[in-house]
């Protein structure tokens, strides 16, 4: 059996994720799971779609850059669930179903001119 890599994006996070076989062990930055992600939330998301389809047989090695812990475990869940894809292509509807595959095109909208961010005017003064 091979490993598999994918990568896996969400806002400015990008994770690089490698399955390969093993006892399902999830190593993020070269720390454990449960090291790297304080909140109980955070790391649901990141063993859905392992969860969803039954894969026990698979280590996950991550490299996570960008963005914040919760687009961080979002880009991980899209990159394990495209690996899991390239493992099984017939667990694809499945996870595609549950909404794993799609990339959350979310982002943070640009500042504009002669305002004070993206949307925020300056404060107006009648005199």
């Amino acid at each position: 059996m091979a490993d598999f890599n994918a990568v896996g994006r969400r806002k400015t996070a990008v994770a690089r994720v490698r399955l390969v076989p093993g006892k399902g062990d999830i190593i993020i930055n070269k720390r454990e799971l449960d090291d790297y992600f304080g909140l109980e939330t955070l790391k649901m998301t990141v063993r859905q779609p392992l969860n969803l389809v039954n894969a026990t047989g698979f280590d996950v090695m991550v490299n996570v850059v960008g963005g914040g812990l919760t687009g961080q475990a979002g880009a991980i869940r899209h990159g394990i669930s495209r690996a899991l894809c390239k493992a099984n292509p017939e667990l694809r509807s499945e996870i595609k179903r549950a909404g794993f595959l799609t990339r959350d095109p979310r982002m943070k909208e640009r500042k504009k001119y002669g305002l004070k961010g993206a949307r925020r005017a300056p404060q107006f003064s009648k005199r």
